[in-house]
């Protein structure tokens, strides 16, 4: 992890297109603002971690649509001998 001391008003450029300006320091709360192109996602990174959860749970099958894909398979091949 790189570590950097900026100052109200100064600011960070990542990858020539990601610019992080610290806008504000009042007590524990540093206010930034970022400017990127449209198509670069940002989010807090509590918010991106819901998000990867949420598509982990509906990317993991649930054991009963499993089960019953399985009878289908089971029964489909019955029906064929």
């Amino acid at each position: 992890m790189l570590v950097l001391s900026r100052k109200k008003g100064e600011s960070i450029i990542i990858q020539d297109h990601i610019e992080v300006t610290v806008l504000a320091v009042e007590g524990d709360t540093v206010r930034i603002g970022i400017s990127a192109p449209r198509h670069i996602d940002i989010f807090r990174q509590e918010i991106y971690a819901s998000i990867q959860e949420a598509n982990r749970e509906s990317a993991t099958p649930l054991a009963a649509n499993v089960e019953a894909f399985m009878e289908r398979l089971r029964n489909s091949r019955l029906k064929k001998n």
